[in-house]
């Protein structure tokens, strides 16, 4: 008689799960949403919110937590309209940045208004985001981002709840010049926070106190003001380009007199004669197609990142240099008889799947019979025409060779600190026994890795600090992009090299996406028919110079931009394995591992599917041209 199956105890923290499911559902006001868990920061695609996962046996910090991911997601779908977003947002830049933190902090002052609950959630996340404590005594504005402390300027005028502790630095940086220049402005806010289009317009007034009115003038113009152009306007453009050339600069001033003085703005005079709704009935009926297009069709975040908002203060110490340069031969053959040691454990499980990948390889590219010939190889299972028919011809058969296109897969690799240990000695055996692997099967390997020169900006920061520490400088640290082996040059020259992750002081910071555009750079210029770029990382691209002088997802943005670019728009087929991070969320192919002995597995099952045409992505099968190039 068979046992009864015994009942499994679940973990502390799935009640938690699941009742946050529903409770985002409630928040958002959308039952359609999905609610997910995983490592990382929280997120939003579509209608799938992501919460940063929690540990099995939670501690209340870590409950809290989860709860202020959860609100505050909850509260960016149900307060936060994507349509009047575009419409009334400056472009990319430090505008922008400063732009969608104050309208962050608006709704989730919202949730914290209407909830006290909720109000100690969004804290506990809040808290957590400035646990670092680089701000707490920060007496420098070029070290402390204009929109964190706007945000949290705002979030207390809404919510009266004081900046955490580990802010207190950040905040008196910039409290005295904001609230001198803007205090009646803010109090207006205060009375707005319910109406996000009227909000979001105060905001551009502040930005043009606050001397950023390059970005914030630059917002497309409203329906109502190119309606009433037509008509005023039509024989006056010399006029207004006097107006322009000559007293610019007067009425300015003027603006920025009468706005620090309490005048009616812009937007209070909308408010005042009913234009908004109006404005709010007509642009509604537009549909998102119709709006202009931010940037010129012939550019491409790959060619031109600056268009995109992406900036570099200099890239004058960048360096993209070879595995060997930075070792000598020596300490080379050191690092590789460790690896050699290394691969000896890992060898059995990671050969087999290796060999698995050579037989469909090799079973693609010989896999075809020509049957019923007068020549060739003598077919056994039909000898027994010879005595049906003994004046019959033999029957004989031939293999017929596939075409196996030209391939060439390139294997980019997080060199960043936190994949010191084992995830970086797993990384370098998987890519040492695939590229042998595919190099017995006529497949081209190439093997890169990116990291930075130093830690904390290196170079790139010094500049910036003897050049006064303007504002807003962009990515402010060296890269240093390592090639371990050319698709040309073959295993047996390169195991050396491929030692050299090893190596003790080379991981230090990662910044994926200027990575992911070099390395797709190098592959577009391959001749190669098929060309595969496949991303190991092990978290979001983080950088604390550069990060401590943008907003917090300024790495992460570009990141976006250039996959979906690369996803879209080039030939190249991008895979990306994420250890331990979920890069589901930024990939449309990949797939997220857990431990670094799993890496082998994945890499291997991630490479068949290509290779055997799985798991082809939605878009390509949309795309007529990049299909032919692939297929």
């Amino acid at each position: 008689m068979a046992s009864p199956p015994t009942k499994r105890r679940e973990a502390p923290s799935e009640p938690l799960k699941r009742v946050l499911g529903p409770a985002v559902r409630a928040i958002a006001g959308d039952s359609g949403v999905e609610v997910d868990f995983g490592p990382g920061k929280g997120d939003i695609s579509g209608k799938s919110v992501y919460i940063p996962d929690v540990p099995r046996a939670p501690t209340a910090k870590d409950i809290a937590l989860a709860r202020g991911w959860a609100d505050s997601l909850a509260l960016q779908i149900g307060c936060h309209d994507a349509k009047i977003h575009r419409r009334i947002a400056p472009p990319s830049g430090p505008a922008r940045a400063v732009f969608e933190a104050a309208e962050r902090a608006r709704v989730e002052g919202l949730g914290a208004m209407r909830m006290p609950g909720m109000a100690a959630n969004l804290t506990a996340r809040l808290e957590d985001q400035y646990g670092h404590g680089r701000f707490r005594s920060v007496s420098d504005r070029g070290d402390a981002p204009l929109e964190d402390a706007l945000a949290l300027l705002i979030r207390e005028r809404l919510t009266g709840l004081p900046p955490p502790q580990s802010t207190k630095g950040l905040v008196d940086v910039w409290r005295p010049l904001i609230e001198a220049r803007c205090s009646k402005l803010l109090q207006r806010l205060e009375s707005l926070s319910e109406n996000q289009e009227q909000f979001g317009r105060q905001i551009r007034d502040l930005l043009k106190i606050l001397e950023m009115v390059e970005q914030s003038d630059q917002t497309q113009p409203d329906e109502n003001e190119d309606e009433g152009d037509e008509g005023a306007n039509e024989g006056g453009s010399d006029e207004s380009e006097e107006t322009n050339d000559d007293g610019s600069d007067g009425q300015d001033k003027e603006s920025e007199e009468q706005l620090s003085e309490g005048d009616l703005s812009e937007t209070e005079e909308m408010i005042d004669s009913g234009q908004t709704e109006q404005r709010d009935m007509d642009e509604d009926n537009v549909e998102d197609e119709e709006a202009p297009a931010p940037w010129r069709p012939n550019t491409t975040v790959l060619d031109n990142p600056e268009a995109f908002g992406y900036k570099v203060f200099t890239r004058a110490h960048d360096e993209e240099i070879g595995a060997a340069e930075l070792s000598t031969p020596e300490e080379l053959e050191r690092l590789r008889s460790f690896l050699d040691k290394e691969l000896k454990t890992l060898s059995a499980a990671v050969a087999k799947l290796a060999n698995r990948l050579q037989r469909r390889l090799l079973a693609q590219q010989n896999r075809g019979w020509d049957f019923d010939l007068e020549e060739g190889q003598l077919d056994a299972g039909r000898l027994t025409r010879v005595i049906i028919d003994p004046m019959g011809a033999l029957t004989y058969k031939r293999e017929r060779d596939t075409d196996f296109r030209d391939t060439v897969v390139t294997l980019l690799l997080d060199n960043s600190g936190s994949m010191r240990g084992r995830p970086i000695m797993v990384a370098a055996c998987c890519a040492d026994i695939l590229a042998r692997t595919l190099e017995r099967c006529g497949v081209k390997v190439e093997i890169l890795g990116f990291t930075t020169k130093a830690w904390k900006g290196g170079q790139s920061r010094e500049e910036w600090l003897a050049a006064g520490k303007p504002s807003a400088p962009g990515r402010l640290n060296d890269l240093r992009h390592i090639i371990y082996k050319t698709a040309d040059a073959p295993w047996r020259r390169s195991k050396n090299a491929l030692a050299l992750m090893m190596r003790e002081g080379l991981l230090k910071e990662n910044i994926d996406g200027e990575a992911l555009a070099w390395a797709h750079a190098r592959l577009v210029g391959r001749p190669e028919q098929r060309r595969i770029l496949m991303m190991i990382s092990d978290g979001a691209p983080v950088d604390d110079s550069t990060l401590s002088v943008n907003s917090g997802s300024y790495l992460e943005q570009h990141l976006r931009q250039v996959i979906h670019e690369i996803e879209t728009r080039s030939p190249v087929e991008l895979i990306a394995i994420g250890i331990g991070h979920d890069v589901t969320r930024y990939y449309r192919r990949a797939v997220t591992i857990t431990d670094a002995s799993e890496l082998a597995g994945a890499m291997t099952e991630k490479l068949v599917e290509l290779f055997e045409g799985k798991g082809e992505p939605e878009e390509m099968s949309r795309n007529p041209a990049r299909r032919a190039i692939l297929h």
